[in-house]
């Protein structure tokens, strides 16, 4: 199968790039895929393709750039040049864009696709119809809130035209059934990044990390988590460091600078920035507890699975996906109320104060990363992909034979 992925791909920093990069690692590695296309946005550094496990060749098409009104065109260029067999899509609403026409514009591909008669599936990260829209720093407005409600709608009735749509959440697949009557909806788990052997949960303890890993300041804030390691010291005495690890939100530029200045008062606060792809095992093998400072969510969390691959303690709001998440795939961690300082400092002293829970926690979450690392993944593409070209095969024989009669 000469197989084509329409993504953001590193060094982008479009989200789901990360994603992206660990899909490939592993389609390049099955028997049934002759060629990789990846129609990737455009950026300054060369793309990361330095693998080296055996693979298949892979070919980059750099066709498209974020908030282009022209990337729909563009990329269907690269489609006819490039002839795949199938395409996947790995999508969330506001991958092309953040300006609605040109978001709404690159999520019109795969219909493209549909009208050319390519096998397609789109990999949806998350549905409006879970996404907090004030939160995740979309609009706060009541009115406008509606107005997106209805392109949101709008939006995912188009994307349900592919031939395909994976959800990484069993609940995403009821309420898409439900609410569009959709037919076409599967689900495939977001899986694990990389499966470490089995870590040995011990942590260096002078200072201990307490980490936290994303893009913030919409939904992501870390002042609270701040204050609350603030407390934790205070009543432990315990030699603790605070890990922001990670950038910006895009659409909250300079978010982190000004609590790093807010908060210089603050011993033993590091702010990584941008992490490569290989300082990503020293971050999270380093840190004691991994900690999602989150007031809302909008889809099912990698950086819990990352967690989990590393066998790692988490301390998570009670609220939405990943609530599901953990009573679905079998994580565990110890839960705060998402706008309390104390209810935070709480669950991290718990663990914090208490090594034998904090490797039983890791344990746990060890074991359920590993029941979806992502070469199964990949393989579950691969079968939706051999499904969807068998159903189309079919069709054609019995449309042949219904011309001959």
């Amino acid at each position: 199968m000469k197989l084509a992925i329409v993504t953001a791909y590193p060094p982008s920093k479009v989200t789901l790039n990360e994603y992206a990069y660990h899909l490939v690692k592993q389609f390049r590695q099955k028997d049934s895929v002759t060629e990789l296309i990846l129609l990737t946005d455009k950026t300054e550094g060369e793309k990361d393709l330095e693998f080296t496990e055996a693979g298949c060749k892979i070919t980059v098409k750099e066709c498209w750039e974020f908030n282009s009104y022209t990337n729909i065109i563009n990329v269907t260029k690269a489609i006819n040049q490039t002839k795949p067999d199938s395409v996947l899509f790995n999508l969330q609403f506001m991958k092309f864009g953040d300006k609605k026409v040109a978001a709404a514009l690159g999520l019109m591909l795969p219909l493209v696709c549909k009208l050319k008669r390519i096998p397609n599936i789109v990999l949806l990260h998350n549905i409006l119809e879970e996404v907090d829209l004030g939160s995740a720093g979309f609009t706060s407005n009541k009115l406008m809130q509606k107005i997106y409600g209805f392109i949101g709608s709008t939006l995912t009735r188009l994307l349900l035209q592919a031939d395909t749509v994976a959800v990484t959440m069993q609940k995403y697949v009821d309420i898409l059934e439900k609410k569009y009557n959709a037919k076409k909806v599967k689900l495939i788990p977001h899986g694990t990044f990389e499966i470490a052997e089995e870590p040995k949960y011990e942590i260096p303890t002078a200072p201990m990390q307490i980490m936290t890993f994303g893009k913030f300041g919409t939904y992501k804030k870390v002042e609270g988590m701040i204050e609350a390691v603030e407390k934790v010291r205070a009543s432990t005495g315990l030699d603790l460091e605070v890990v922001i690890a990670g950038t910006d939100n895009p659409n909250v530029p300079g978010y982190l600078a000004k609590v790093q200045e807010d908060y210089k008062h603050v011993p033993q606060v590091r702010f990584t920035g941008y992490v490569e792809e290989h300082e990503v095992p020293t971050l999270f093998n380093d840190s004691a507890v991994i900690v999602f400072p989150y007031t809302s969510t909008t889809g099912s969390s990698g950086v819990l699975h990352q967690a989990g691959s590393y066998g790692k303690a988490v301390v998570m709001p009670d609220l939405g996906d990943l609530a599901l998440l953990v009573k679905d795939e079998g994580y565990r961690g110890e839960f705060f109320e998402p706008t309390s300082v104390e209810s935070l400092a709480y669950a991290i002293e718990t663990i914090v104060t208490n090594n034998d829970y904090r490797i039983q926690l890791g344990k746990a979450n060890y074991k359920a990363a590993t029941a979806y690392p992502m070469e199964t993944i990949a393989e579950m593409y691969l079968e939706a992909f051999y499904d969807i070209i068998l159903k189309k095969s079919k069709l054609s024989q019995r449309l042949g034979k219904e011309a001959i009669l």
